[in-house]
């Protein structure tokens, strides 16, 4: 008996990282790049991304995933995920790694 049977036996109903991976949201192919820019609003910045073509389950995912790897907050709205603060270049490369286009808007 090695020693993932051992944890098995001990901590049935815990999911490996494996199984995991399985149960993740898909996220449905782009066709247009989405577009990414920075704003201020009431004096404080925050970044935009645009042109989501997909389920607003899925933007909404998408959204959860960037926001907690950021560590901040924000909102999808109208098509259009808000994240507080100026984060363009990490959430371009993190939806690139994911397989999006990504085109930068503005400065």
């Amino acid at each position: 008996m090695d020693l993932q049977d051992q944890l098995k036996n001990l901590f049935p109903d815990h999911v490996t990282s494996e199984e995991e991976v399985l149960d993740a949201p898909e996220f449905s192919a782009q066709e247009e790049p989405l577009i990414c820019k920075y704003e201020k609003r009431k004096g404080k910045p925050i970044t935009i991304v645009e042109d989501f073509q997909g389920s607003e389950e899925e933007f909404k995912a998408l959204a959860k995933k960037i926001k907690s790897k950021l560590g901040v907050g924000g909102s999808v709205k109208n098509g259009a995920m808000i994240i507080q603060g100026d984060y363009r270049k990490v959430i371009m490369e993190d939806l690139k790694s994911l397989g999006y286009k990504v085109k930068r808007v503005g400065g």
